[in-house]
């Protein structure tokens, strides 16, 4: 079983997402649990205050170093991996959700809010993370996407092991486009090459459609790999045994061609190019400095 702990002043954000689908069915199966800590049961005073006025002068709010630290010592369980999520952390990848699924260690989310974490919180956890190059409203939705990204992958949450694998990211490549019945739709039909029976046609195909993918929306992706090389293609299907393109009237689904397939199983939080650089510029994780998002909604 995996645990994973998150730390927040906003613990009914998890609610939903907890109960439904897989990660419902995951969590009433034993196969994942899930601590939501409520970060104002750690604070010291009457108001149960987690900010103040940062050092230096400057707008907004800085969470509170005491209440952070003392709620990430009670609620760490021996080897957790203490995360913060930080506009001025490691961009989040998939190979990093896998490394986390497969850590067999807790994990504890912390949540920034206002307009950043004290810095010496980094003394405290063993890395930052950050989804993404854009603002959001509280370090919770890059939790949620963390949570999301590794709990999918721990063994028994998802039924078919064997379809994490060919998903976008997972072998360095956006994934190829997936159809389903009927064969045609207002003129649009399926790749004859599906239809054709041929494995390895199939195969060939759907490689060709994640680096032409991946070439149009996630050249960066492709740095460093043989594939770079070659010359783009695989915008149509092989010419396999008995799968001869209908020319004129095969065409796939608006934004099917060169991006990859839709569904609860692409990561919508992912971005290009590396998180912002210093306290004080946005990051995916809601946040403008170390560890919290721009101002409270």
């Amino acid at each position: 079983m995996t645990r994973i702990d998150v730390i927040t002043i906003f613990p009914e954000f998890f609610s939903g997402m907890l109960g439904a689908s897989l990660l419902g069915k995951a969590i009433a199966r034993g196969d994942l649990e899930v601590g939501l800590h409520q970060l104002r049961d750690w604070t010291v005073d009457k108001h149960r205050t987690v900010d103040d006025t940062p050092y230096g002068g400057g707008r907004g709010m800085v969470m509170k170093i005491e209440p952070l630290v003392a709620a990430l010592e009670a609620v760490s369980r021996p080897g957790a991996i203490r995360i913060l999520m930080s506009a001025r952390g490691k961009r989040f990848t998939q190979a990093r959700a896998w490394e986390l699924a497969n850590a067999g260690r807790p994990i504890v989310l912390v949540c920034g809010r206002y307009e950043g974490v004290d810095e010496r919180i980094v003394e405290h956890v063993d890395e930052q993370l950050c989804i993404g190059d854009y603002v959001l409203s509280g370090g919770e939705v890059a939790a949620a996407v963390v949570i999301d990204a590794v709990a999918r992958l721990v063994p028994g949450v998802v039924g078919n092991r064997e379809s994490l694998v060919e998903e976008s990211f997972s072998e360095g490549l956006l994934e190829y486009p997936q159809y389903t019945r009927p064969e045609v739709f207002r003129g649009s039909r399926v790749p004859d090459v599906l239809l054709s029976g041929h494995h390895g046609d199939v195969a060939r195909w759907r490689h060709e459609q994640s680096l032409a993918a991946t070439r149009a929306v996630r050249p960066d992706l492709l740095a460093g790999r043989p594939e770079a090389e070659e010359a783009p293609g695989g915008g149509g299907a092989s010419p396999g045994k008995g799968a001869r393109r209908r020319k004129g009237r095969e065409r796939m689904p608006e934004g099917q061609g060169t991006a990859a397939s839709s569904g609860a199983r692409e990561a919508a939080g992912t971005a290009d190019g590396e998180p912002a650089g210093g306290p004080g510029e946005p990051g995916g994780d809601g946040s403008k400095g170390p560890g919290g998002p721009g101002t409270a909604p």
